[in-house]
């Protein structure tokens, strides 16, 4: 283990994303060429790049429109990129959205329709249901993300308020063939809970979205309590007619970069224990479950001996009670830090593999043994940061961000934690 543990952690951060990226693994996926029209359409974090790589391999006529987040936009020949708000949409999103509607109307069973669908989708694609406003939907989006909601069930509340989620959009393709290529960001990778699934079928019920609502307190405007109530918003079941010509495949998950991850940790002469690709929990709670574990293998070589990395990924939750810039990944790590107490030889990164964790343009961060003692110097008290879910400006303020700029893909968060070998030393990686 000759470099630093930090530049180890960057390491598996950028391997985990670059086995993400779409021009990696669209190729062996895509389908033959229809005697009809080709079709692309797509929306997330990663739809332009999937749709710039689709253009890289495909031989034959090809149109559609993709929208993606500010910022993530990608050149391409033939297929219309669009860019929009995220976490919280926008009237462009709307926008973008309408239009990919309308253009799968009126297809052919001659036609072809390749959806290019990464996490982000939700909010990129905010077609709201009969009688609500755009403004009802940020309102309920924004209660959401706040409210400590798995994204299982965030997602099981938006397609039920939705246009176009929820199967609809692989509905209006009909009779038209369509093959889903999904990169998936979510915990267990159901193709409905990605980008609240506009194209697949979804079992969830306006019953449970209800239920969901009244759980987590969620204030909601009385044309969205209707269309629930009345069960008008329910989704596109399995079995329906409509979705009889569609497949999906998985072109990309967490599994996959945590996979990459542990090669370099292996190349590097660590033992690499990947403990799970779809662990949720509220932030600070799973950062000290997994202190837990890490100060096992520093102490008692369980469940494995130093040198070691311990990967994980899913999505972590975070129930807004402070006035702080957030992010799960940070809280998480600002937990960690807490309860590891400057353990000696236990660094840890964490990030998005988007690039955003939370609404900041920052990935994640790094933690090192003496996270805390710079913490006390430069007068900042790490546990009152916390309780403001304030750790992006506790990292920030210790220079120790982790800043990618959009990455172009999305399977989620990523957490490494290294316990190296006792030396005696306390290196900072610095």
């Amino acid at each position: 283990m000759d470099a630093t543990p930090r530049a180890l952690l960057a390491a598996m951060f950028d391997a985990a994303v670059k086995a993400a990226q779409p021009e990696h693994c669209i190729a062996r996926f895509l389908p033959p060429p229809p005697r009809g029209r080709t079709l692309v359409l797509g929306a997330g974090k990663a739809s332009a790049a999937m749709a710039q790589a689709l253009e890289q391999h495909w031989r034959h006529p090809v149109e559609g429109l993709v929208v993606t987040r500010y910022g993530y936009a990608v050149a391409c020949r033939h297929i219309e990129i669009v860019e929009a708000a995220h976490p919280v949409p926008d009237q462009a999103g709307r926008e973008a959205a309408r239009r990919i509607m309308a253009l799968a109307r009126g297809l052919s069973a001659d036609d072809l329709v390749i959806c290019l669908i990464s996490g982000g989708g939700s909010s990129l694609l905010p077609v709201p249901g009969a009688g609500i406003t755009l403004e009802d939907k940020q309102a309920i989006n924004r209660a959401l993300l706040k409210s400590g909601a798995t994204i299982s069930e965030m997602n099981c509340v938006r397609r039920h308020l939705s246009g176009i989620k929820g199967g609809r959009l692989a509905a209006a393709c009909s009779p038209a063939r369509v093959v889903n290529l999904l990169i998936s960001d979510v915990p267990g990778d159901q193709p409905a809970d990605i980008a609240s699934g506009p194209t697949v079928a979804d079992p969830t019920t306006c019953a449970e979205a209800l239920d969901l609502i009244r759980r987590y307190e969620i204030a909601l405007p009385p044309a969205a309590r209707r269309l629930l109530e009345s069960g008008e918003g329910e989704t596109v079941k399995p079995g329906d007619p409509r979705l009889e010509r569609v497949e999906t495949h998985l072109i990309a998950t967490p599994q996959m970069a945590l996979t990459a991850a542990a090669q370099v940790a292996s190349d590097a002469g660590l033992y690499p224990l990947i403990l799970g690709d779809s662990i949720e929990g509220e932030a600070r709670e799973v950062g000290r479950v997994m202190a837990g574990i890490a100060l096992q293998a520093k102490h008692h070589r369980q469940p494995v001996a130093p040198p070691c990395v311990l990967l994980s990924g899913g999505e972590t939750t975070v129930t807004v009670h402070g006035q702080g810039r957030g992010g799960r990944n940070v809280e998480f790590l600002l937990s960690l830090a807490l309860a590891l107490n400057g353990a000696d030889g236990i660094h840890a990164v964490a990030g998005d593999t988007d690039g955003v964790d939370g609404q900041e343009e920052i990935a994640g961060a790094f933690v090192t043994p003496d996270t805390l003692e710079r913490a006390r110097g430069r007068g900042l008290r790490a546990r009152d940061r916390l309780d403001d879910n304030d750790a992006h400006s506790f990292f920030e303020a210790l220079g120790d961000s982790l800043i990618t700029g959009p990455t172009l893909t999305n399977v989620n968060d990523f957490r490494a934690i290294l316990v190296s070998r006792p030396t005696g030393t306390n290196p900072t990686g610095h």
